[in-house]
């Protein structure tokens, strides 16, 4: 009995050992490394792109040294050495999971994914398999005459090439996309002008002020907008209807308006064309020029808001609004401005 007593005493001792061992590995979950960044004081001098995600942080690319993430209180700094894909950064876009995406003219057939904690690295693949889906992502293919763009379903990055114009085969990139309120896809290029497809057809608007051989190609089509009257803004001198006007025949796309002209208001301006655009909560649209500071068009006046440094205008590249209506401005080397309801003032945390 003794002996039967210890042989059962063991084997409850060994059943205990083991499920205690088992409780503890199942509790026991793999952990990816979590990508941190460097924290630093302020934003880098070239801001050239802005973007505020779902969580209300916001994301400044750089030209040259990462992309900095603002959580409002601090900024993170994060670059190749913590997997970013490149240091210069052209878009950023996010999913409807919550992920960032970084693409970089210095980078072809590839951009970054960021989900929060670690940096992938997308790899496009070629392919016909052009579509309009909701939920899809689009991005540039840098600069790089080639006529290709980006579509990220969510799964597959495809790497997809645009038509050439009817009667233009100029090689072109592609500088802007956007997406209307019809849900259809622009792409503005360099230097053979506009296209819109609609999940089935690509058209194209060609008119001298969108394409680039009247002044060789100085600047390209980089910013497209629609207004609150659905008309459409590539960065010149002239408006476009589009849809369904009433002047239009039912064989053309378009028609296209004198408008607003040079923003300085002279005859013969400089200022026919502008880097980047967009319309606040108020329908105002807002115009970044590189040298000339930014100028807000209310559909009767236009205002001029210069961006000094020291008395002297600095280059400018984006306007952004965030989620809140809120204006910001991106330069080259000179960080990132705020607009304040009068003035544009330097962000400093």
């Amino acid at each position: 009995m003794t002996i039967k007593i210890y042989i059962l005493l063991f084997l409850n001792a060994l059943i205990l050992l083991t499920s205690c061992n088992g409780q503890t590995s199942n509790k026991q979950v793999k952990t990816e490394n979590i990508i941190n960044g460097n924290t630093v004081s302020v934003l880098g001098n070239s801001v050239m792109v802005i973007f505020q995600d779902s969580n209300k942080d916001y994301w400044f690319g750089s030209w040259k040294t990462g992309v900095y993430k603002y959580d409002g209180k601090t900024i993170v700094n994060f670059t190749t050495e913590h997997g970013l894909l490149n240091n210069r950064i052209d878009e950023i876009k996010e999913d409807k999971f919550g992920n960032i995406y970084f693409s970089s003219a210095n980078a072809t057939s590839e951009i970054s994914k960021f989900n929060g904690k670690t940096f992938e690295t997308l790899k496009a693949m070629p392919s016909e398999n052009w579509k309009l889906e909701p939920t899809d992502l689009w991005f540039k293919y840098s600069y790089e005459n080639t006529g290709k763009v980006y579509r990220y379903d969510g799964n597959t990055l495809f790497e997809l090439q645009l038509p050439n114009p009817p009667k233009l085969s100029n090689p072109f990139a592609v500088y802007s996309i956007y997406k209307d309120k019809e849900e259809n896809i622009w792409f503005g290029t360099n230097p053979v002008g506009v296209c819109r497809y609609d999940g089935k057809l690509f058209e194209w608007i060609t008119e001298e002020d969108v394409t680039e051989f009247r002044n060789e190609g100085a600047n390209g089509v980089r910013s497209i907008t629609e207004d609150k009257n659905g008309d459409f803004w590539f960065n010149t001198e002239y408006r476009y209807s589009v849809y369904d006007n009433p002047t239009l025949n039912s064989n053309k796309l378009y028609t296209r308006h004198e408008s607003i002209g040079g923003l300085d208001g002279e005859k013969d301006s400089n200022l026919d064309e502008y880097l980047s655009s967009v319309i606040d909560d108020n329908g105002n649209l807002w115009f970044v020029t590189y040298l000339d500071g930014v100028w807000k068009y209310d559909g009767t006046k236009i205002t001029h808001y210069p961006i000094q440094e020291k008395s002297k205008q600095i280059a400018l590249f984006s306007i952004y609004k965030d989620n809140n209506g809120k204006l910001w401005i991106g330069t080259h080397e000179n960080g990132a401005y705020k607009f304040n309801g009068k003035t544009f003032e330097k962000f400093n945390k």
